[in-house]
């Protein structure tokens, strides 16, 4: 069966929708309230609360969206043939309501009937029992009664078929993975779902929070069952349209065309020649969506997920003067992005111009700094020219040095961007050659450190502490507060809240006063001396803005019902209102004192604030 990803993606809503889920929309890349993950890695993210049983959901127990997701975990991997570090992942989720048989016979249903999959090409993967805990032998039932032959369903241990917890403690269960047979021959006996030769390719994953890992390190019945499920765009519709790889789908097709356009090449016919356009493809397609993002304010930077973004149009650079393509060629990348994608995420066509002007900015100040590179690597092999000349002098017997040292290839690598293959090349035209195993070992030291950097965290299910909760409402009585002091130009562009502080990002052009700070200070300090109440309701985005909410964001559904907290005396006389998932305190009394620690430059017209509550 072929089809596209906006078939899919209509599919996917339309069957979950005719199972009784409310269909709901994806949140921003950027999370807000989740400390241990930079960004959005999967659909659950922003249901974490409702997962934990915190508060209902406004849209009920049965949902399903479409989510974007940054996984830079595997960057080093991108240029074969299936990882991507952006994609979009569909879901549905069950909040104490449905369980194991409606969800694995809901997958098989959808595969077989929506999207034409025989059931003889589907193999499946189930918790085969560890550490005391009993195998999922319910899931292993109901595959078999939907036909699945005990040979073609593989019992796992925990590493592959296990979900959480996300730290020491928490919700965690097991899961059962769906596998296509490609048709491809067996790599050997052992090869079975979850083998990397390609025969068996991963669709669809099932995941069964039924316990919870106590600080001993027990596993107990969780006391409500939840059920997280996800499946990605690109990878089913390469598979469903018989592809060889994510990059020959229709997502990717104007994309690649353009870099075909732009290099001047029909085709790419090298192994390293194809690679390089796979990079330049997806890296330029995060960036684009990272850039665009509802939320905003993730800038290149060195640190965090603003040193992610910096490292994806950095990588994208490098391989685009690889294959020849000019400088200034990642606005025109960015446009055939934006104008493949706005029709599902308009918020991309409205940060369209922000998106083009930091991709160009952080292009020509890396294009400066490859060319100091240059500069370097000259430097580099003219120094050991030297030292040949002087040693030469001195011993007829010396053996000239024509390998660039290890420490040298990788300094040229973190400080001025040149990738090991870069330097080789311009080693093998200066007759020179490269210490290749010196230069693995120091970037194996530099992944390990870059690897915290990125915030690969498996899960980023957040611990929602009394802190966290805390200092997410004084997040909220900041917000109010700038705009009372400063203007109501000022609109959060993002936030980032840990246990010790919350970190706010907002539009505003100079740096504050310590007039205007402290009178920030004093404002959101009258609110928590006041002790006011905290409320929760649920309405649609238009029934939110027409009660005076501030939105950071707008719903796809003119139906969806969002959560609305309002901060004041009452409903109608309050200090703050806003559209917001959660979850805040229940008066402003158990706040503490409200203190700003550091105002500082975030990016251009983009201002940051550091806070904390002194309890």
């Amino acid at each position: 069966m072929k089809i596209t990803a906006d078939q899919l993606r209509n599919l996917y809503l339309d069957f979950f929708k005719s199972k009784g889920h409310a269909v709901i929309s994806g949140a921003s890349l950027i999370p807000e309230n989740d400390p241990t993950v930079l960004f959005t890695t999967a659909g659950m993210h922003p249901l974490v609360p409702y997962l934990m049983g915190k508060m209902p959901h406004p849209a009920g127990t049965r949902l399903t969206d479409v989510q974007k997701c940054v996984r830079t975990g595997d960057i080093d991997e991108v240029g074969d043939s299936a990882h991507l570090t952006f994609f979009e992942m569909l879901g549905n989720w069950s909040l104490n309501d449905y369980f194991k048989k409606e969800a694995i016979s809901w997958s098989f249903e959808f595969l077989t009937t929506k999207l034409g999959f025989s059931p003889d090409q589907l193999s499946v993967t189930v918790f085969r029992g560890e550490e005391g805990i009993p195998a999922d032998e319910e899931a292993v039932a109901i595959w078999k009664s939907l036909g699945i032959p005990e040979e073609r369903i593989y019992r796992l241990p925990r590493e592959d078929n296990w979900w959480g917890p996300a730290g020491e403690t928490g919700p965690c269960g097991p899961d059962t993975e769906m596998f296509i047979d490609t048709g491809k021959p067996a790599c050997g006996p052992d090869c079975r779902p979850g083998c990397h030769c390609g025969k068996f390719i991963e669709i669809w994953n099932d995941v069964f929070m039924q316990y919870q890992k106590t600080e001993d390190g027990k596993f107990v019945p969780l006391g409500r069952h939840n059920v997280d499920t996800g499946m990605g765009v690109e990878r089913t519709i390469c598979m469903m349209n018989g592809l060889d790889t994510v990059y020959d789908t229709d997502v990717f097709a104007p994309i690649m065309a353009k870099i075909r356009e732009l290099s001047g090449k029909e085709s790419f016919e090298t192994p390293e020649d194809v690679r390089s356009s796979r990079v330049v493809a997806d890296h330029m397609r995060t960036a684009t969506f990272i850039l665009g993002d509802q939320k905003g304010g993730v800038t290149p930077g060195n640190v965090g997920a603003n040193y992610v973004l910096r490292r994806l149009i950095r990588s994208a650079v490098r391989h685009a003067r690889r294959l020849g393509i000019a400088p200034g060629f990642t606005e025109k990348m960015a446009a055939v992005i934006v104008d493949e994608y706005k029709h599902v995420y308009p918020e991309l066509d409205q940060n369209r111009e922000r998106v083009f002007q930091e991709l160009l900015a952080e292009e020509t100040r890396f294009g400066k700094t490859l060319d100091e590179g240059k500069r370097e690597f000259d430097k580099t092999v003219a120094g050991i020219r030297r030292k040949n000349e002087f040693m030469g002098a001195k011993d007829p017997n010396y053996v000239p040095d024509t390998q660039i040292s290890g420490k040298q290839a990788f300094r040229l690598y973190d400080t001025y961007g040149y990738p090991l293959e870069m330097t080789q090349e311009l080693a093998k035209e200066a007759g020179f050659t490269v210490d290749v195993a010196g230069y693995q070992e120091c970037f194996k030291a530099h992944q390990e450190l870059s690897r915290a950097n990125v915030g690969s965290a498996k899960s980023g299910l957040a611990e929602h502490s009394e802190e966290t909760t805390a200092l997410h409402t004084a997040t909220h009585l900041l917000h109010k507060a700038l705009k009372i002091v400063l203007g109501d130009h000022c609109n959060q562009k993002g936030s980032n809240i840990t246990a010790e502080r919350l970190r706010l990002d907002f539009t505003h052009g100079e740096k504050m006063t310590p007039e205007q700070i402290k009178a920030v200070e004093d404002l959101v300090n009258e609110q928590i001396k006041a002790d006011l109440p905290v409320y929760r309701d649920m309405m649609t985005l238009e029934e939110a803005r027409a009660a005076g909410a501030t939105a950071l964001f707008s719903s796809k559904y003119t139906d969806e019902k969002l959560s609305v907290y309002t901060i004041g005396k009452t409903r109608d006389d309050f200090f703050s209102k806003e559209v917001c998932t959660g979850p805040h305190v229940e008066h402003t009394g158990v706040l503490g004192h409200f203190k700003i620690k550091k105002e500082e430059s975030s990016s251009a017209g983009v201002r940051r604030i550091k806070a904390v509550l002194e309890r």
